[in-house]
């Protein structure tokens, strides 16, 4: 395999070291611990918001830090989650006074060092919440996850819940608000090959030229099965399906009750798709997959929308949540209500959103 690097061991600092010197202008970052946050930080009077996982799934998390979006993202090496500590003090780096929102996708290693780090800011007296994002439908638990794995939703309630912070909204508000936007979010993504991680400089998985993974995760684990690859028509048809037909999903997640300091469970449930329902409809490339193919997919998305009476009124098509380079691409769903609407189209600029401004 061939790469752009020159050391494995440096890939994630020298990657993190162009990317600042190539948007001084909106971020910065610091090493030791390792953290990605907006120039202007800390904006007094603003909820924080805070994100992060593994490097190697770029843009995501580092891309979207900026005016209207995330406050400071954490980046761990390669397909290995951040620590407690670089989410410690990138949240006391940006904390402007009104607390911290903690978004986390559901890999169980995010989930611990998050918790971690949220209770070490509740010992410094730093106002925290966390929301976790469970949106894939391909599987119920996986290896990395216990219960469904966060996906595309992740990027979509990033841009959702930093607007909201932007136009002021309380911290309890923009945490209610990026519940809602999980629980309304579902995704389900395929793989056409493998990616290789530069340490290792080998495939993650092996995948054979005529094979598809149905359900793939973001770290190239297993998803619901392995078949002969399909038409991009039946791709789409597959993956819209399956979203759309996923029935009312019950889970129990815990949650941080920063008054008493202390966990608790909350028992959620997703609401089923509906006709008249209007959505964002997110078509994401894993890295290898140009846009041209993408619009192939999102075409025949559309048409089963239409067939089923769903109105896409926002899209978002490209390589927003990859994993390096892997062929292969995802579909997310949100049902949007006005105010995710309106939060959707809001001024942003981060290096990877930008409109409005």
């Amino acid at each position: 395999m061939k790469k752009l690097i020159n050391s494995p061991e440096d890939f994630v600092r020298e990657s993190l070291e162009g990317m600042a010197s190539a948007h001084a202008d909106l971020i910065k970052v610091n090493f030791e611990p390792t953290y990605v946050y907006r120039t202007d930080a800390p904006v007094q009077g603003k909820v924080a918001i805070v994100s992060g996982g593994g490097s190697g799934h770029e843009p995501m998390h580092t891309g979207y830090v900026g005016m209207g979006m995330l406050d400071a993202a954490c980046p761990g090496e390669v397909f290995t989650s951040p620590t407690p500590d670089q989410m410690l003090e990138a949240a006391k780096q940006v904390d402007g006074g009104a607390g911290i929102l903690y978004i986390v996708k559901n890999y169980s290693g995010d989930v611990m060092n998050f918790e971690m780090a949220t209770e070490l800011a509740y010992s410094e007296g730093i106002k925290v919440l966390n929301i976790l994002i469970d949106d894939d439908v391909a599987v119920k638990d996986s290896l990395y996850t216990q219960g469904r794995r966060g996906v595309g939703t992740t990027v979509l309630a990033e841009k959702i819940c930093g607007a909201a912070a932007q136009q002021g909204y309380n911290l309890q508000q923009v945490a209610e608000l990026c519940r809602r936007v999980n629980l309304n979010g579902r995704s389900l993504g395929i793989a056409l090959s493998s990616c290789t991680v530069p340490v290792r400089m080998a495939p993650t998985f092996d995948l054979g030229t005529s094979e598809m993974e149905v359900g793939i995760g973001i770290h190239g684990e297993p998803g619901r099965k392995r078949i002969n690859v399909l038409p991009a028509n039946e791709i789409a048809s597959m993956l819209a399906l399956s979203i759309l037909d996923d029935s009312a999903y019950k889970r129990v997640v815990r949650e941080w009750d920063m008054e008493n300091g202390k966990w608790f469970d909350v028992e959620l449930v997703s609401p089923p798709f509906q006709k008249g329902d209007k959505f964002l409809a997110f078509v994401n490339s894993m890295g290898g997959t140009p846009i041209s193919e993408l619009y192939i997919i999102y075409r025949k998305l559309a048409q089963i929308c239409a067939g089923r009476g769903l109105d896409i009124v926002r899209t978002l098509i490209g390589p927003y949540m990859t994993s390096l380079e892997m062929q292969g691409c995802s579909i997310t769903l949100l049902k949007l209500d006005d105010e995710m609407i309106k939060l959707w189209d809001a001024p942003v600029k981060t290096p990877s959103f930008c409109w409005g401004v």
